[in-house]
């Protein structure tokens, strides 16, 4: 039986995008209708071997549909308790891009709206700012 891919696989592949389809979705949708879906939607090609993610009325369920080589495969996953949380959606987006971490954490119950992203290396051009007053400490820790 076929499962989702591992989520450090994904990580690692360059080639595996992950796809939300931001808009809710009738769960009654099967295989052809969520490819329709991926191309009017998303826009992208449900045969690209990419994930695309779907999310119910009420929240409280989620398909990804994946092609396979051969056909697709359909991985359905229903809460018994709450609703899935996923990420700030940009406004006007019908759809958005996922990392295998940030699908890690909905499938995993975490709020991801309650999240925030850090920087983690400057904008290009622009020279690294970092905390004066605690470089001006160190500066005078080691004069002294």
């Amino acid at each position: 039986m076929m499962g989702l891919p591992s989520l450090n696989s994904l990580d690692q592949a360059q080639t595996v995008r992950i796809w939300l389809a931001t808009e809710k979705t009738d769960m009654r949708c099967g295989f052809d209708r969520l490819a329709e879906r991926v191309q009017a939607v998303i826009g992208v090609d449900p045969l690209s071997g990419h994930l695309f993610v779907f999310r119910s009325c009420r929240g409280d369920r989620l398909k990804i549909l994946v092609w396979d080589r051969d056909g697709y495969v359909l991985w359905y996953k229903r809460l018994e308790e709450g609703v899935f949380k996923l990420p700030r959606v940009p406004e006007g987006a019908r759809s958005m891009e996922l990392r295998a971490s940030e699908l890690a954490m909905v499938l995993d119950g975490i709020d991801m709206t309650k999240l925030k992203r850090v920087p983690r290396y400057p904008g290009r051009g622009e020279p690294q700012k970092g905390n004066s007053r605690t470089e001006e400490k160190v500066m005078r820790k080691e004069i002294s």
